[in-house]
């Protein structure tokens, strides 16, 4: 093989190793496409202002970590996300958009944080997709690997603000 062959073939395998992403095997729970359906609706029990998940000890699930009440805001929303480990969240977000009328939205958060252990973060990565097939109707999907990543003024709110 000459040199460029031998070049292609190597960045083929490569691509071929990144494409072939296998799944975690893990599933999300009824409880969770349950109370998701009832808090889209905004339906008791789960007229809440969010929702936490986490991956289940035996990381075969995608289950319920939290709720907040309607009356928290999105700060407590932060503090129910463990400084150490992932989660997954959802928050109906109130604003104000640029012209001034009041709205909200519906927001996927995938809290990774770079304090967690690896293999958590690989996990976590990789079932994010099976939570996402399930929280129909949620159009914005945001990533944080850190607090400055959560802060609402300069990070989440002008991210939610491109879809209004």
């Amino acid at each position: 093989m000459r040199k460029e062959e031998l070049n292609r073939f190597a960045c083929g395998e490569v691509l071929a190793a990144l494409c072939d992403v296998q799944s975690t095997g893990v599933s999300v729970t009824d409880d969770v496409i349950e109370a998701f359906n009832n808090f889209k609706l905004k339906r008791e029990p789960h007229k809440v202002r969010f929702f936490t998940y986490k991956v289940s000890d035996d990381k075969k699930f995608i289950e319920m970590d939290t709720m907040g009440a309607l009356d928290q805001s999105y700060e407590d929303f932060c503090e129910a996300l463990p400084d150490d480990d992932c989660r997954y969240g959802l928050i109906d977000l109130e604003f104000q958009t640029d012209d001034g009328r009041p709205t909200s939205k519906i927001v996927f958060i995938a809290w990774n944080p770079d304090t967690a252990p690896i293999r958590s973060k690989m996990l976590y990565s990789g079932s994010k997709e099976a939570l996402k097939r399930v929280l129909v109707g949620v159009g914005i999907h945001l990533n944080a690997t850190d607090s400055s990543e959560l802060d609402y003024e300069t990070s989440i709110l002008p991210a939610v603000k491109k879809f209004t």
